[in-house]
């Protein structure tokens, strides 16, 4: 035999030697894997029967939130993520959420929480980064039936957005806080990625269905890639999804999640023209949030209608030296120039300043509601 076929044989056999040596390191890491799902499975039936267990000593809607506020103080732990780790950590904290929904499903199927629906809006999308997937989530169609749905104690909690990087206050959750202060117990702020969706290519799209403020935060965009196509505004962005998959040469301005749910394609992502579009929602209802250090409360108040009046108010603010992070006028129904306002300022209603302060605007309102003290979401800071 030749040196040459010696050479080529011998290359043959190493390369078979390597490929065998790969396939018993996949083998033995897929093992691994397996023997740490059956890790997790097993500590996961573990945290399930202690929280059934403290279900037995204390159920009720206090015991819920006691969980959530563990499942708030257990997503900390998110940040301990090891800086070389191919996890982020924002992505450890949605797997606590959906860990701690699955496991206390049980006693959360008791406690309904009413968002905008139909699934998959960006309200469907707040509401399960907040409570996670496993909760007992009821869509209805306007945010006036959320509020509805807490004051008639069908729900026990409430998801509604507030304001948006792009568009500003949100009018329609304004106004119902206007007619029913109800309380707020805690706060999402949800990065705002839209996508276009649909069924076929961007050059055979004729009309892009959307909700009206959807449309608004890409309107520079469909200006230049869309410039013919018809916008026609719809109740929500999933409803639009929804239609996408229906009716041929319709686009959606919907997420990611709604595409998928609605089996659509993303033609273009992130065409959203604010990069740093975020959405706030509250979460309505529940007991008041205790103090955590990192606080928000949120006012609404009426003054009189007089010279100063309302620079006397924003006086009790300074003189406190309290921090003011949000202000919006809203004008009172029936009235051509009078206004409530809605102030929301850096820490808990329990801080003496904030408690002082409160009492002297209340001398000086003809009307004073404190709508709740609650957690900042931090995960965008």
């Amino acid at each position: 035999m030749s040196s040459t076929k010696r050479g080529s044989s011998s290359g043959k056999n190493a390369n078979a030697e390597a490929k065998a040596a790969k396939s018993s390191e996949r083998n033995d890491d897929c093992e691994r894997i397996a023997a740490i799902d059956k890790q997790l499975v097993e500590l996961l039936d573990r945290r399930a029967r202690i929280v059934q267990r403290l279900e037995n000593q204390n159920a009720g809607e206090e015991s819920l939130q006691e969980l959530w506020k563990w499942q708030l103080a257990a997503e900390k732990q998110a940040a301990q993520v090891p800086k070389d780790s191919p996890l982020k950590s924002e992505q450890v904290a949605e797997w606590l959420r959906h860990t701690a929904s699955v496991s206390f499903q049980p006693l959360s199927s008791k406690t309904r929480i009413a968002y905008l629906g139909p699934q998959y809006s960006y309200s469907y999308l707040a509401a399960i980064r907040h409570f996670g997937e496993a909760s007992n989530l009821m869509p209805v169609a306007t945010i006036g039936a959320v509020f509805q749905e807490l004051l008639r104690d069908q729900s026990k909690f409430g998801v509604v957005p507030v304001e948006n990087s792009t568009d500003g206050r949100v009018v329609d959750t304004l106004g119902m806080f206007a007619r029913f202060p109800v309380h707020i117990c805690g706060e999402v702020l949800l990065p705002i990625h839209h996508c276009l969706l649909g069924r076929c290519s961007r050059n055979e799209v004729t009309e892009v269905h959307s909700k009206p403020q959807a449309l608004s935060q890409c309107r520079t965009w469909l200006a230049q890639h869309l410039p013919d196509a018809r916008l026609v505004e719809i109740t929500s962005t999933a409803a639009a999804a929804k239609l996408a998959a229906e009716k041929p040469g319709v686009a959606a301005i919907a997420s990611r999640e709604a595409g998928v749910h609605h089996g659509l394609h993303v033609i273009d992502a992130n065409i959203e023209d604010n990069a740093n579009n975020v959405t706030r929602f509250v979460i309505l209802g529940g007991s008041p949030a205790e103090p955590t250090g990192k606080d928000k409360t949120a006012i609404m108040f009426q003054v009189p209608h007089q010279p100063g009046a309302l620079a006397d108010a924003m006086l009790v603010f300074r003189k406190s030296k309290l921090n003011l992070t949000w202000i919006e006028s809203f004008p009172i129904e029936g009235s051509r120039s009078e206004y409530l306002f809605f102030i929301e300022l850096e820490g808990h209603q329990e801080r003496p300043a904030i408690r002082q302060a409160l009492r002297q605007l209340k001398k000086q309102a003809l009307r004073l509601e404190i709508l709740g003290s609650y957690p900042k979401d931090q995960s965008l800071a």
